[in-house]
């Protein structure tokens, strides 16, 4: 996490430097994970469907003029589910994680009101958990790095935007069951974020 944020400082330190226009705000919205769950020992799960989630959070838009680009990084708090059948009690249950994303998108602007942009995105999953008896508890390791592309339009200081995002590798975690003991399994993150935004 300190790169990351060495980085953050960075880019603060390169838009005062080129004398770059910086707008701030805050977006919100829905993220729809897709299958992620995959099992890394014995097959535990099946059929993972996806359900929606949400975040919220702030960004920062440090613009370039010399390219014509910007950087526009972000703060992002995420909740995902997805809802998986535990083979050996018969029983679905929800997979539920929190996550905290760090984007750090390269932009362009598009007709003055469209964008498309491109990033890697810092990962670090905060929390996760199943919601049965029969799990009692569930780790997962922390720090993942993916990629988030897409694009977006601004109507004044209303933004909406659609994004993919997939990471370029997954989370190891482990659940402790009495019907199974410990055992190992992999979630990948892989989604379509829609969301909000709001300059301030």
């Amino acid at each position: 996490m300190k790169k990351v944020f060495i980085t953050l400082l960075f880019l603060v330190g390169l838009s005062t430097a080129t004398n770059a226009q910086i707008d701030f705000g805050v977006k919100a919205g829905v993220n729809y994970n897709s299958n992620s769950i995959k099992e890394v020992g014995t097959d535990i799960f099946d059929g993972a469907q996806s359900r929606t989630g949400y975040h919220a959070g702030i960004w920062l838009r440090f613009k370039l003029p010399v390219v014509g680009l910007y950087i526009r990084p972000e703060l992002v708090y995420t909740s995902l589910e997805n809802e998986v059948l535990f083979k050996s009690a018969s029983k679905n249950t929800n997979y539920n994680f929190q996550k905290i994303d760090i984007p750090v998108l390269l932009g362009k602007k598009i007709l003055s009101i469209g964008n498309i942009y491109i990033g890697p995105s810092f990962q670090y999953v905060l929390n996760s958990g199943f919601n049965i008896p029969e799990i009692t508890s569930a780790e997962s390791d922390g720090f993942t790095l993916g990629l988030q592309f897409g694009g977006g339009i601004e109507l004044g200081k209303l933004g909406i935007d659609v994004r993919w995002e997939r990471a370029f590798s997954g989370v190891e975690s482990s659940l402790v069951s009495g019907l199974v003991g410990t055992q190992n399994f992999d979630t990948r993150i892989n989604q379509v974020i829609v969301g909000l935004s709001y300059k301030l």
